[in-house]
């Protein structure tokens, strides 16, 4: 029985529900697309009803690099990426991503890819590492004229470290392949807080860049002063969607950019996130706040497991004051190829009795302690813009032991990261699953990989909530035990 709801055609059968957008079917502009279409139990704990085009699948996603590195093979029918982008995407943008080693999609570009190619409104809602990246990137190469000198596509990014990286895979896929010497360029420009700001007034002015990657901070800067204009803009990207709408730095500027510097009538508006509270209720507010098109579509990959299942959980029960001997001992015990220690941020009444950050504590203890064979950096909120980018790259290029606080869980891209610990737990089940998120990740996932968590024995209560909520299971770990290892 097919019934239609909020523009789409819909299958019906107990207990399940899948839904396909009617004017990708009808449309001759939509391009072919021999994939399956998942059905997924209403029963799922992260599948609700909704009454607006859902597209969710609880296949197993194959994990990528932030969708920088090939997928194991999918099923013999399913369409390489040049299939599902061919007379869409530049060839040359296409051999770029073949060389690099896009060659089969992933779960969500696969599901995605067709619609955002035919300039559907989209929202992307997979896992960590699941390949959103590239399906923005490829459908941002799709909408660019790069013979027209102005900004056509913005990429809107919380932190000044995910940037880095995004633009860095548009550079990647940008590059000029053999054969191709005389294309016209792409110009891709990074418009970071802390960046040279100056430097990029004059450049927005004298020759402006097809794609701008930018903090919210920074981009309306530009704005205010009328450097940038978003009048030639095709396409809007704002990764760690949900993470933005939450922060109260950025939501302010992010509400003004979706509708007063931009409207949706003149733009395709692609939302991105491994999680989104609430989503059909986020949904909702996409449409009736005028953020999106009112046929914009979710898609939802892995609505069953929001994490990879191949993650071991564990934690530990110990005192304040044992936490740091404790964490040492399980870097002795676990030798990790490379781990992320992550510390909460320090709070305003610690600021202002001049009380040194519990980051800071715990990097001084293991430089002083630890006798593996890794560095120990860290990364934290209050660094200076230098010194975090200088060691933001340092992370990138060897295995390390990083201190951080949350500012390392969004978005970014560390594979060769086998070990999460949680000093201080998170906050939410959402920060949780963004930490986890650095681990497990290809080409290192077959490698032993666990988050450890440090807590207080009134705390196991809030770490029980995590697991209900996000469907896994924790291995307790004695404390005696671990430090006689």
């Amino acid at each position: 029985m097919a019934c239609l709801c909020g523009g789409a055609a819909a299958w019906a059968l107990p207990g399940i529900r899948c839904s396909l957008p009617v004017d990708l079917l009808s449309s001759p502009r939509a391009p072919k697309f021999p994939g399956r279409w998942h059905a997924v139990p209403l029963s799922s704990r992260f599948f609700s009803f909704s009454s607006y085009p859902v597209i969710s699948s609880n296949a197993s996603s194959a994990l990528f690099c932030g969708g920088a590195q090939a997928a194991q093979a999918p099923p013999s029918a399913a369409p390489t990426l040049r299939e599902i982008c061919r007379g869409k995407v530049p060839e040359h943008i296409l051999q770029r991503a073949e060389e690099i080693g896009y060659v089969l999609p992933t779960d969500v570009q696969r599901q995605s890819l067709p619609l955002l190619l035919a300039g559907r409104d989209c929202i992307l809602h997979a896992q960590t590492g699941s390949g959103k990246t590239l399906a923005y990137m490829l459908s941002v190469f799709s909408a660019v004229d790069f013979r027209r000198s102005a900004v056509q596509a913005l990429i809107i990014v919380p932190s000044r470290e995910l940037g880095i990286q995004v633009t860095k895979v548009a550079r990647m896929l940008a590059a000029k392949p053999t054969g191709f010497e005389k294309m016209q360029a792409c110009t891709i420009m990074a418009l970071l807080d802390g960046g040279m700001l100056k430097r990029h007034k004059s450049w927005l002015k004298t020759e402006p860049p097809e794609i701008v990657v930018a903090t919210i901070g920074s981009l309306c800067q530009m704005l205010e002063k009328h450097v940038l204009k978003l009048e030639a803009m095709q396409i809007l990207v704002i990764d760690e969607v949900d993470f933005m709408f939450h922060s109260s730095k950025q939501v302010h500027s992010l509400r003004k950019l979706l509708t007063s510097y931009s409207t949706i009538d003149n733009r395709q508006t692609v939302l991105a996130s491994a999680s989104i509270p609430q989503h059909n209720r986020f949904l909702y507010d996409c449409i009736q706040q005028k953020w999106t098109k009112n046929d914009v579509v979710h898609i939802h990959v892995n609505p069953v497991e929001p994490m990879p299942s191949h993650l071991c959980h564990r934690f530990v029960i110990c005192k304040k004051k044992e936490k740091l001997c404790t964490l040492l001992n399980l870097l002795e015990q676990d030798s990790p190829r490379s781990g992320i220690i992550f510390v909460g941020e320090q709070s305003e009444k610690s600021k202002k009795a001049g009380q040194p950050p519990s980051t800071a504590l715990v990097l001084d203890f293991l430089k002083a302690s630890y006798r593996g064979g890794l560095e120990v950096l860290l990364l934290d909120d209050d660094m200076n813009f230098n010194a975090r980018a200088g060691s933001f790259t340092e992370v990138r290029q060897r295995d390390c032991l990083l201190v951080s606080t949350d500012l390392a869980s969004r978005g970014l891209d560390l594979p060769q990261t086998t070990h999460i610990y949680n000093f201080d737990l998170p906050r939410t089940a959402v920060d949780y699953l963004h930490r986890a998120g650095r681990t497990g990740r290809v080409p290192f996932s077959n490698d032993p990989c666990s988050v450890t968590s440090l807590l207080a024995q009134e705390e196991r209560f809030v770490l029980q909530r995590f697991e209900n909520e996000l469907m896994f299971q924790c291995e307790e770990l004695f404390l005696q035990s671990i430090m006689t290892t």
